[in-house]
């Protein structure tokens, strides 16, 4: 199969979701862990690129280099080392990476500084990705990182990698799939490495091929597993592509999730209406009103708390994460149930967050059922 080479024209609208994707996330896992005290922090960028695209549009390596910046202050005060690994194969686009990378560097005297004071350290690598990757293994057990793996293709989510990330806790991960390629060429023998069921994929409508890739994928994770993986799926055209974002912390996925459902407030998981649910929204006279992806959440979770499965702000919180969703979308149920007097706890608040049920200031809220 045929690669594309994405850095020979301009970066279209898929493209700069996917990066700003990843640098919203970037944005908020840096300063999380400066301001933890680490003394050591790793992000890679295995697929970098060039730096830039042929209009001088911003790719992942200048994004990390301003998420850094941004936070240069915080990094001086807690004295953090952040180690940044660029890796590009293509020897051209290699040779512009670092170019493009010195001289953002070099109109950021903050990060010079950084530098000369090694609390800010780049390595780059011209490497194939299948080489580098064990090398780095013994880097990524011993310190908090972020992996960016910005794929052409899938073969790299094989269990190879994959179930190799799913032993570090302290990784979050970033995977690009183009996962309509699955539909085109899932029977080749360039993706029988992945293990998938690819009949089951072609059963799905074509704009639900990345979520069954993430179904699939979770299929493969250890049942004791603590490793969570999340998609987003991204239409370009006909052909809908996707992120997998893979943590082990719950504030990690907190984190995540805010940022997916920052881009798309009716789903969370798509850059499109993924599901349909703007006609969720109007009563069809037949068959009533179909609930969209918010209230059927919401209604699952009354039902939860009313037949005491969820007792407490923490129950509710664990819930919030698994169902891919974000503390609001909770809180607003169990505001109205203590409202209508169908429930209560002692506090003014739910306190449904990461803070209040895992954090420095965790206040665990008992929810007592009034009347069903």
């Amino acid at each position: 199969m045929a690669t594309i080479d994405l850095h020979s024209k301009e970066f279209d609208e898929a493209t700069i979701t996917k990066l700003e994707l990843f640098e919203d996330y970037a944005k908020e896992w840096i300063p999380t862990f400066v301001m933890s005290n680490c003394t050591n922090l790793w992000i890679f960028d295995y697929f970098a690129g060039p730096g830039y695209d042929k209009n001088g549009v911003e790719g992942s390596p200048i994004r990390i280099l301003r998420q850094v910046a941004a936070q240069i202050g915080n990094i001086f005060r807690k004295q953090t080392r952040i180690n940044v690994c660029f890796n590009e194969y293509d020897e051209e686009k290699f040779n512009l990476l670092q170019q493009h990378c010195n001289q953002f560097i070099d109109s950021h005297p903050e990060l010079r500084r950084a530098i000369n004071s090694n609390l800010l350290n780049i390595a780059y690598r011209n490497c194939d990705f299948a080489t580098l990757f064990p090398k780095t293994l013994h880097v990524i057990r011993r310190n908090p990182s972020l992996l960016y793996l910005d794929q052409n293709g899938l073969k790299f989510l094989a269990d190879t990698y994959l179930l190799e990330l799913e032993k570090i806790p302290t990784t979050d991960f970033i995977y690009y799939a183009s996962s309509s390629y699955l539909l085109r060429f899932g029977n080749t023998p360039e993706f029988k490495s992945l293990a998938l069921d690819i009949s089951k994929l072609k059963k799905q409508p074509a704009k639900y091929v990345h979520r069954e890739l993430l179904y699939q994928l979770k299929n493969k994770l250890p049942k004791e597993t603590n490793l969570s993986l999340y998609p987003f799926t991204i239409k370009k055209g006909s052909n809908y592509y996707g992120i997998v974002f893979g943590a082990s912390h719950p504030r990690a996925v907190d984190k995540f999730l805010k940022t997916s459902w920052k881009r798309n407030e009716t789903n969370g998981a798509a850059n499109f209406d993924i599901d349909d649910d703007g006609s969720k929204l109007q009563l069809d006279i037949f068959r009533g009103k179909s609930l969209t992806k918010i209230e059927q959440f919401q209604q699952n979770l009354r039902n939860k708390i009313l037949s005491g499965e969820i007792t407490n702000n923490r129950d509710a919180f664990d819930y919030v994460l698994s169902q891919g969703h974000i503390s609001n979308h909770a809180t607003e149920v169990v505001r109205e149930l203590k409202r209508t007097r169908i429930i209560t706890y002692d506090k003014k608040q739910p306190y449904i967050s990461y803070e209040q049920t895992y954090g420095h200031n965790k206040q665990i809220v008992k929810y007592t059922i009034i009347r069903k």
